[in-house]
């Protein structure tokens, strides 16, 4: 059972996090932030990972600590659902193109955390999120996930497109990289012994 259940409880925000790698895609996701929402929602359906998430935040400062605390938690569920990552692909990668948007994402589950982020929005904010809370949110997600994350804007005018087409595109490769490899059932995949 590939499951998690992860509670972040600070004096900032308290975060709880359920996960199932071998879910649909499932999702019920409640942040506060309507747009993060939605974000988290493609992560969800496009990584056929099921999802919840429970957030309450210090909303009224703004949504920084609720973002970053929303990818902790979901990188400790991760770690713990994936456990000893036998049989798992563990390397994953994605094109994403969204209308003018195209992302390219690559990502390896190698307990090595590391974020190389070349995304540029052209608007500061997309509604009322600010748009430098996605790199935050990825940071925190593959610090905690033990994951080297590479994320590109290749291509993209607007920046909801640009931002949609990160969070699809990083499902996509999670998908990959996180599903049972038939020919590796198992065994580790690495050469070194440990993950």
């Amino acid at each position: 059972m590939r499951r998690a259940k992860i509670t972040r409880d600070t004096a900032e925000t308290r975060i709880e996090v359920e996960i199932d790698l071998d879910g649909t895609g499932r999702y019920d996701n409640q942040t506060g932030v309507g747009f993060f929402d939605h974000m988290l929602d493609q992560l969800s359906r496009h990584s056929l990972i099921d999802m919840t998430v429970r957030a309450q935040g210090d909303l009224h400062i703004d949504d920084h600590h609720t973002v970053e605390d929303t990818g902790i938690a979901l990188g400790k569920a991760l770690v713990q659902a994936l456990g000893d990552k036998k049989g798992i692909r563990r390397y994953g990668s994605f094109h994403l193109a969204m209308d003018d948007a195209l992302v390219r994402a690559a990502l390896d589950l190698s307990a090595r955390p590391f974020l190389v982020w070349n995304v540029d929005f052209p608007t500061a904010q997309i509604g009322r999120f600010d748009t430098e809370l996605v790199r935050e949110f990825f940071q925190a997600l593959a610090t905690h996930g033990g994951i080297t994350l590479h994320v590109d804007r290749i291509h993209g005018l607007n920046s909801h497109h640009i931002a949609e087409a990160a969070f699809k595109a990083v499902a996509r490769a999670l998908r990959e990289a996180v599903e049972p490899d038939p020919r590796m059932a198992g065994v580790l995949p690495s050469t070194k012994g440990a993950l």
